[in-house]
C-alpha cells in the first residue's frame, strides 16, 4: 500500500527542506545511486567519482534532511534511502498537482 492510498501529511516547511536538500546536482546523483540499493561510502566515491570529503559533506546534508539513513557495520558505514521520506514527498507533490488542476475563481 502506498502513501497515496493513505497520505501522510507533510508540512510545507518539511517539503521545502527535502526539496532544498535534493536541489544540488551531486546530492541528486547520490540519491539516484542509492535508489539502486544500499551502498558504502567507498562504493559511492567510486561510482560517482567524488572525493570522500566532498561526498561526506553531501551525505551529511541528505541525512540531516531525513532523505537517507546510515548503518554502521564494523569499519564501514552503509547508506540507504529513507523510502518513507520519498513517499511523503511524493504524496505532497501529488496533492499539490491535484490542487493545480482546479479552475481559478474569478475576481469580481
Amino acid at each position: 500500500m502506498s502513501v497515496l492510498d493513505h497520505p501522510v501529511v507533510l508540512e510545507p516547511a518539511k517539503a521545502r527542506a527535502l526539496l532544498k536538500a535534493m536541489a544540488d546536482p551531486l546530492r541528486l546523483q547520490v540519491l539516484e545511486a542509492l535508489g539502486g540499493g544500499e551502498r558504502c561510502v567507498c562504493e559511492l566515491t567510486s561510482e560517482l567519482g567524488l572525493a570522500q570529503s566532498k561526498l561526506s559533506f553531501h551525505l551529511k546534508v541528505l541525512r540531516e534532511a531525513g532523505l537517507i539513513e546510515a548503518r554502521d557495520e564494523g569499519r564501514w558505514v552503509y547508506y540507504s534511502l529513507r523510502t518513507d521520506a520519498i513517499e511523503q514527498l511524493r504524496g505532497w507533490l501529488g496533492e499539490l498537482a491535484s490542487r493545480c488542476a482546479q479552475p481559478a475563481t474569478p475576481c469580481y
